[in-house]
């Protein structure tokens, strides 16, 4: 197989999986390898194994957050290792970081990085923008202190030495 191969081959699966995930496929096995690992970020957590993915990430998504739609922005993919970034669009029905449901349209950031081992992802690698998720639906995890302010020139960052 050429590396354009390997890189589409790659590619048709991560498709396959998140055609599933928008479908709501109970078969998470078809598209993970036995041996699989889920590596989220802060907030997120880390999943061995499939039966802990699906428990842990894959189930209480789909019972906070109802009427999802994924969208890529963009796909890279490399021989067996592909990545994306892009977000989720779903309503908030289900409790989520101790928010009881608000019925909101949510948007919810993601990247991920996944191998792909004998056809089926082997490991992923996820950031889930959670903070934004939570600003969308009342709650700044920052406390007003969040770098939006530099960039928005409420204020200036503190110079070496303590001057301003």
């Amino acid at each position: 197989m050429t590396p354009e191969e390997q890189a589409e081959a790659t590619r048709q699966v991560i498709l396959r999986m998140e055609k599933a995930l928008g479908e709501n496929s109970d078969d998470m096995g078809a598209h993970f390898h036995e041996d699989f690992h889920w590596y989220g970020n802060r907030g997120c957590g880390t999943k061995d194994g499939l039966a802990a993915f699906r428990a842990n990430w894959q189930l209480p998504l789909r019972a906070a957050f109802t009427e999802r739609s994924y969208h890529t922005a963009r796909f890279i993919c490399e021989g067996n290792w592909a990545s994306c970034f892009g977000h989720i669009e779903a309503t908030h029905s289900g409790p989520f970081m101790g928010i009881a449901p608000t019925g909101k349209r949510v948007t919810i950031p993601y990247m991920d990085f996944w191998e792909v081992v004998e056809g089926r992802i082997k490991d992923n690698w996820v950031s889930v923008d959670f903070a934004s998720v939570l600003a969308q639906l009342g709650r700044d995890v920052f406390a007003g202190e969040g770098w939006e302010a530099y960039d928005e020139g409420r204020r200036t960052p503190p110079r070496p030495g303590g001057t301003q």
